[in-house]
């Protein structure tokens, strides 16, 4: 029971701020620019990921199609791919790459940079919160760390940040990305450290903390902007823990 009152910890967050309406008093540019809202619509499908993820837990039914499934994978699976370690990157390089190549995307390179690394935040806290309080065991049996798949998290972090940047430019970024980022999955499952249901959650907690961190950015922006203000936000890591730093300027 107590997996059900933590998948309404992370299931609740997101509506805090599905209501929330932009002032009237603001003007019609930032009316035209506030666009990552989130809703029903367009979290629904990461949170169904989620939820399923969730009752994989405790739902034999759903345990059962896991073993079904890791069993006919290992069968056919002679050896180990690692380059899983490597394409979970890759849709987050392409963001950096473009800029380079002098494709812009819809944020310049600095607001790239602070929206990525609140995603990156978001995700890494999320899935180690999760890893610590489910305590599931991997398939290969080597650690009690199998819920959710960090590496789909992060692919899926990725892929959504490549999306987000480059959805007005060509859907092939946002096709290109998810491709990489499902394979990224397939190859965790293919590996034996994780259970399908694991790579769904994974996907889902990648996929909202992104759309969490443009969320973030584009209130906070707003708002700053209304008042005339100038911040600062970089991340900081001291060897044990990671976190966000702000500067304020009136």
């Amino acid at each position: 029971m107590r997996f059900y009152f933590l998948f309404l910890q992370f299931l609740l967050p997101p509506y805090l701020f599905a209501n929330y309406q932009v002032s009237d008093t603001l003007t019609k540019e930032y009316k035209y620019e506030y666009e990552h809202n989130l809703n029903l619509k367009n979290t629904a499908f990461p949170l169904g990921l989620l939820t399923l993820g969730f009752f994989g837990i405790e739902s034999d039914g759903i345990q059962f199609v896991n073993k079904k499934i890791r069993n006919g994978v290992t069968r056919s699976n002679d050896k180990h791919l690692n380059v899983d370690d490597f394409l979970r990157h890759a849709p987050g390089v392409a963001v950096y790459v473009n800029n380079l190549l002098g494709i812009k995307g819809n944020n310049n390179l600095k607001n790239q940079l602070l929206i990525h690394a609140t995603s990156l935040l978001i995700m890494s806290q999320s899935v180690s919160v999760l890893k610590k309080e489910t305590h599931v065991k991997r398939p290969d049996g080597g650690s009690y760390t199998s819920f959710p798949s960090s590496h789909t998290a992060l692919a899926f972090a990725n892929a959504e940040f490549l999306w987000q940047e480059y959805k007005d430019v060509s859907i092939w970024y946002g096709i290109a990305g998810y491709t990489l980022a499902s394979s990224v999955g397939v190859l965790r499952i293919w590996n034996d450290k994780h259970w399908t249901t694991d790579v769904l959650a994974g996907a889902a907690v990648g996929i909202l903390s992104t759309k969490l961190a443009y969320f973030v950015h584009e209130k906070v922006s707003i708002k700053l902007n209304k008042k005339n203000k100038s911040v600062v936000i970089f991340p900081h890591y001291n060897t044990k823990q990671l976190g966000l730093s702000c500067s304020i300027t009136l």
